[in-house]
């Protein structure tokens, strides 16, 4: 196995797109977010993995159980599972960063460019145990 090793802030920042998945493993998996300004994750729980958020860029809001936290560039996150759960950009620039989930949540290599199309494809984007090698 290679597993995976590259410069995650580089690509982070580089980002464009809603979300990238860029690894899955059996146990975590790496996925790159940028968020508009104004445009948010969308409120959600997962009952059975945690999550981790690292900002690399721009200005926001988590909200973790009803409490509002400010993040920003070099913030790290971790959401519990269990946890209701929020990310908002509250800036004026794109809120980038990266999350890692264990166990996986979405597809290996799944690309949603918007967050439009991330929800319409909410339902065929479960993770169903493939992973990257």
């Amino acid at each position: 196995m290679k597993g995976y090793v590259d410069n995650i802030e580089q690509r982070t920042i580089e980002n464009d797109d809603f979300r990238r998945v860029l690894y899955t493993g059996k146990n975590l998996q790496l996925v790159l977010m940028t968020l508009k300004p104004g445009e948010e994750i969308g409120e959600e729980v997962h009952e059975d993995r945690d999550q981790f958020f690292r900002v690399e860029e721009g200005a926001g809001e988590v909200r973790i159980d009803g409490v509002a936290s400010k993040i920003e560039d070099d913030f790290a996150v971790i959401v519990p599972a269990g946890a209701r759960h929020n990310v908002i950009n509250t800036g004026s620039a794109p809120l980038r960063l990266y999350t890692i989930y264990g166990p996986p949540e979405h597809k290996d290599k799944r690309v949603h460019v918007t967050k439009e199309q991330a929800e319409r494809d909410h339902d065929k984007d479960e993770w169903e145990g493939e992973t990257t090698e």
